[in-house]
């Protein structure tokens, strides 16, 4: 579990909901981020590198006997890691099948995220889900 424990995509939406501003989600966001353990060194490679992010980012995929994915996370920048754990909660421990049917952009919006994000860290959230996506058809 990425955070240690189980936390999912309604807990993520209420925690969202629950905040009023973008500075209280800025602060969920940086909470959620700490959250989520450091990679190790050794795992932070080119090859696990997520290519789209403004940020040194990376992520390590891996199906379990039940046919679902687990993911690890990590960057350097501390919104990135919150961006990341969002991500995280709505798509890990699913299916192929789940996470590619899973309307990350609707996600997005009841969240409320994008539209207080710059440009290129919206484009670094869809990098980090895309390369989700494709870990998980290989």
């Amino acid at each position: 579990m990425p955070f240690g424990h189980s936390i999912t995509e309604h807990e993520i939406r209420t925690l969202f909901a629950s905040a009023h501003g973008w500075a209280e989600r800025y602060k969920t966001l940086i909470s959620l981020g700490k959250q989520l353990p450091p990679l190790p060194t050794e795992e932070k490679t080119a090859a696990n590198a997520i290519y789209g992010c403004e940020s040194q980012a990376w992520l390590v995929s891996q199906q379990d006997n039940d046919d679902r994915w687990q993911f690890t996370c990590d960057s350097e920048a501390r919104i990135v890691k919150g961006l990341m754990a969002t991500v995280l909660a709505a798509l890990n421990n699913k299916t192929a099948e789940q996470i590619q049917a899973f309307d990350i952009e609707a996600y997005f919006n009841d969240l409320q995220l994008l539209n207080h994000l710059s440009p290129s860290r919206g484009n670094g959230l869809r990098a980090v889900v895309s390369a989700i996506k494709k870990s998980c058809t290989l």
